[in-house]
Protein backbone atom coordinates (compact mmCIF):
# COMPACT_ATOMS: atom_id res chain seq x y z
CA UNK A 1 0.00 0.00 0.00
CA UNK A 2 1.44 3.39 -0.63
CA UNK A 3 1.88 5.88 1.93
CA UNK A 4 -0.01 8.89 2.05
CA UNK A 5 1.16 12.07 3.23
CA UNK A 6 -1.00 15.51 3.50
CA UNK A 7 0.63 18.42 3.95
CA UNK A 8 -0.56 21.87 4.56
CA UNK A 9 -0.40 23.86 0.81
CA UNK A 10 1.02 27.09 1.91
CA UNK A 11 3.52 25.71 4.40
CA UNK A 12 3.90 22.01 3.80
CA UNK A 13 5.23 20.23 7.09
CA UNK A 14 8.95 19.31 6.62
CA UNK A 15 8.89 16.05 8.32
CA UNK A 16 6.65 15.25 6.03
CA UNK A 17 9.00 16.25 2.81
CA UNK A 18 11.63 14.61 4.08
CA UNK A 19 9.73 11.16 4.45
CA UNK A 20 8.56 11.59 0.89
CA UNK A 21 12.47 12.58 -0.02
CA UNK A 22 13.85 9.53 1.43
CA UNK A 23 10.89 7.29 0.09
CA UNK A 24 12.49 8.95 -3.92
CA UNK A 25 16.19 7.90 -2.49
CA UNK A 26 15.14 4.79 -1.79
CA UNK A 27 14.31 3.76 -5.22
CA UNK A 28 10.29 4.64 -4.91
CA UNK A 29 7.84 5.78 -7.37
CA UNK A 30 5.45 8.39 -5.82
CA UNK A 31 2.82 10.84 -6.63
CA UNK A 32 3.11 14.72 -6.45
CA UNK A 33 0.93 17.28 -6.86
CA UNK A 34 1.88 20.54 -9.19
CA UNK A 35 0.53 23.55 -10.71
CA UNK A 36 -1.02 21.22 -13.87
CA UNK A 37 -2.66 18.05 -11.83
CA UNK A 38 -0.71 15.11 -10.31
CA UNK A 39 2.75 13.73 -11.32
CA UNK A 40 4.47 11.09 -11.01
CA UNK A 41 7.91 10.73 -9.73
CA UNK A 42 11.19 9.21 -9.12
CA UNK A 43 14.88 9.95 -8.82
CA UNK A 44 18.05 10.57 -11.17
CA UNK A 45 18.91 7.17 -12.87
CA UNK A 46 16.26 5.05 -11.68
CA UNK A 47 15.67 3.12 -14.15
CA UNK A 48 12.89 0.84 -12.37
CA UNK A 49 11.26 3.78 -11.75
CA UNK A 50 11.27 5.26 -15.14
CA UNK A 51 9.67 1.53 -16.44
CA UNK A 52 7.16 1.71 -13.38
CA UNK A 53 5.64 5.08 -15.00
CA UNK A 54 5.70 3.29 -18.92
CA UNK A 55 4.09 0.56 -17.55
CA UNK A 56 1.63 2.44 -15.37
CA UNK A 57 0.90 4.78 -18.71
CA UNK A 58 1.14 2.37 -21.01
CA UNK A 59 4.14 4.42 -22.47
CA UNK A 60 6.37 3.18 -25.57
CA UNK A 61 10.03 4.12 -26.06
CA UNK A 62 9.45 7.47 -27.36
CA UNK A 63 7.68 8.90 -25.22
CA UNK A 64 9.77 12.12 -23.80
CA UNK A 65 10.01 12.08 -19.60
CA UNK A 66 10.36 15.40 -17.87
CA UNK A 67 13.24 16.44 -15.43
CA UNK A 68 11.42 18.42 -13.16
CA UNK A 69 13.90 21.37 -11.74
CA UNK A 70 13.22 24.24 -9.11
CA UNK A 71 14.37 27.03 -10.66
CA UNK A 72 15.44 28.09 -13.88
CA UNK A 73 19.17 28.49 -12.75
CA UNK A 74 19.36 24.76 -13.06
CA UNK A 75 18.66 23.82 -16.48
CA UNK A 76 21.51 25.00 -17.97
CA UNK A 77 23.16 21.39 -16.21
CA UNK A 78 20.63 19.12 -18.21
CA UNK A 79 19.73 21.00 -21.62
CA UNK A 80 21.12 22.90 -23.99
CA UNK A 81 19.42 26.61 -24.88
CA UNK A 82 20.97 29.09 -27.59
CA UNK A 83 20.34 32.90 -26.42
CA UNK A 84 16.31 32.54 -28.56
CA UNK A 85 15.82 29.36 -26.53
CA UNK A 86 17.14 30.63 -23.19
CA UNK A 87 15.07 33.70 -23.82
CA UNK A 88 11.55 31.73 -24.41
CA UNK A 89 12.34 29.44 -21.90
CA UNK A 90 13.13 31.96 -19.12
CA UNK A 91 9.95 33.93 -20.05
CA UNK A 92 7.93 31.02 -19.30
CA UNK A 93 8.93 29.77 -16.42
CA UNK A 94 7.70 28.59 -13.36
CA UNK A 95 4.69 28.03 -14.68
CA UNK A 96 2.31 24.88 -16.77
CA UNK A 97 5.03 24.34 -19.65
CA UNK A 98 7.31 21.43 -20.27
CA UNK A 99 10.20 21.96 -22.96
CA UNK A 100 11.53 19.51 -25.45
CA UNK A 101 14.86 20.31 -25.76
CA UNK A 102 18.58 18.57 -26.19
CA UNK A 103 20.25 16.97 -23.45
CA UNK A 104 23.24 17.41 -22.10
CA UNK A 105 25.16 14.21 -20.61
CA UNK A 106 24.05 15.10 -17.69
CA UNK A 107 20.68 13.11 -18.41
CA UNK A 108 20.31 9.69 -17.70
CA UNK A 109 20.26 7.57 -21.05
CA UNK A 110 16.97 5.92 -19.59
CA UNK A 111 14.57 9.07 -19.72
CA UNK A 112 15.99 10.47 -23.38
CA UNK A 113 14.29 10.03 -26.68
CA UNK A 114 16.14 7.39 -27.85
CA UNK A 115 16.51 8.77 -31.50
CA UNK A 116 16.41 12.63 -30.44
CA UNK A 117 18.81 12.66 -27.60
CA UNK A 118 16.22 15.34 -26.48
CA UNK A 119 14.48 15.66 -23.14
CA UNK A 120 11.57 17.08 -21.46
CA UNK A 121 11.87 20.13 -18.85
CA UNK A 122 9.88 22.30 -16.32
CA UNK A 123 9.29 24.84 -13.57
CA UNK A 124 6.55 24.26 -11.64
CA UNK A 125 4.77 26.86 -9.74
CA UNK A 126 3.45 25.21 -7.00
CA UNK A 127 4.64 25.25 -3.06
CA UNK A 128 4.50 21.78 -2.06
CA UNK A 129 6.19 20.63 -5.53
CA UNK A 130 8.79 23.22 -5.21
CA UNK A 131 9.52 22.26 -0.94
CA UNK A 132 10.04 18.78 -2.36
CA UNK A 133 12.64 19.24 -4.69
CA UNK A 134 14.18 21.56 -2.35
CA UNK A 135 14.24 18.65 0.36
CA UNK A 136 15.60 16.50 -2.18
CA UNK A 137 18.13 18.38 -3.54
CA UNK A 138 18.14 17.49 -6.83
CA UNK A 139 14.99 16.94 -9.83
CA UNK A 140 12.72 14.38 -10.45
CA UNK A 141 12.40 12.42 -13.45
CA UNK A 142 8.64 13.11 -13.95
CA UNK A 143 5.15 11.68 -15.49
CA UNK A 144 2.28 13.86 -15.94
CA UNK A 145 -0.16 11.15 -14.07
CA UNK A 146 -2.27 10.40 -17.38
CA UNK A 147 -3.92 7.47 -17.02
CA UNK A 148 -4.58 5.36 -20.20
CA UNK A 149 -7.48 6.10 -22.05
CA UNK A 150 -7.99 9.72 -20.46
CA UNK A 151 -6.20 13.08 -21.10
CA UNK A 152 -6.13 14.66 -18.14
CA UNK A 153 -4.59 13.78 -14.83
CA UNK A 154 -5.77 13.31 -11.99
CA UNK A 155 -6.21 16.40 -9.26
CA UNK A 156 -6.85 14.66 -6.04
CA UNK A 157 -4.61 13.07 -3.94
CA UNK A 158 -7.03 10.68 -1.97
CA UNK A 159 -8.04 9.84 -5.70
CA UNK A 160 -4.62 8.87 -6.25
CA UNK A 161 -4.42 6.61 -3.37
CA UNK A 162 -7.70 4.87 -4.32
CA UNK A 163 -6.44 4.25 -7.68
CA UNK A 164 -2.67 3.45 -7.35
CA UNK A 165 -2.70 1.96 -4.09
CA UNK A 166 -0.77 -1.09 -5.22
CA UNK A 167 1.38 0.85 -8.07
CA UNK A 168 3.02 3.35 -6.56
CA UNK A 169 4.91 4.14 -2.70
CA UNK A 170 3.82 7.03 -1.89
CA UNK A 171 1.18 9.49 -2.60
CA UNK A 172 1.43 13.33 -1.83
CA UNK A 173 -1.60 15.34 -0.97
CA UNK A 174 -1.84 19.43 -0.46
CA UNK A 175 -5.36 20.22 -1.24
CA UNK A 176 -4.01 22.53 -4.58
CA UNK A 177 -3.59 21.26 -7.89
CA UNK A 178 -3.77 22.41 -10.83
CA UNK A 179 -6.49 20.78 -13.51
CA UNK A 180 -5.26 20.87 -16.62
CA UNK A 181 -1.53 18.77 -18.43
CA UNK A 182 1.61 21.34 -19.01
CA UNK A 183 1.43 22.90 -22.09
CA UNK A 184 4.55 21.59 -24.24
CA UNK A 185 6.45 23.37 -26.91
CA UNK A 186 9.45 21.61 -28.54
CA UNK A 187 12.38 24.36 -29.46
CA UNK A 188 14.65 21.77 -30.72
CA UNK A 189 14.41 23.73 -34.78
CA UNK A 190 14.39 26.58 -35.92
CA UNK A 191 10.36 27.47 -35.38
CA UNK A 192 8.62 26.48 -31.85
CA UNK A 193 6.66 23.11 -32.02
CA UNK A 194 3.26 23.11 -29.74
CA UNK A 195 3.40 19.01 -29.29
CA UNK A 196 0.57 19.85 -26.72
CA UNK A 197 -1.82 22.60 -25.68
CA UNK A 198 -2.48 22.34 -21.90
CA UNK A 199 -2.91 25.29 -19.18
CA UNK A 200 0.34 27.29 -20.62
CA UNK A 201 -0.63 29.59 -22.91
CA UNK A 202 0.01 28.40 -26.58
CA UNK A 203 0.33 31.76 -28.18
CA UNK A 204 3.73 33.12 -27.12
CA UNK A 205 4.83 30.23 -28.87
CA UNK A 206 2.73 30.10 -32.02
CA UNK A 207 3.88 30.83 -35.50
CA UNK A 208 2.19 33.12 -37.92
Amino acid sequence: MARYFDVHPDNPQPRALAQVAEVIRDGGLVAYPTDSGYALGCALGNREGVERIRALRHLDHHHHFTLVVSDFAQLGQYVQMDNRVFRAVKGATPGPYTFILKATREVPKVMLHPKKRTVGVRVPRHVTALALLAELGEPLISSSLILPGEDRPLTDGWTVKEELDHVVDAVLESGDCGVGPTTVVDLTGEEPVIERVGAGDPEPFTVE
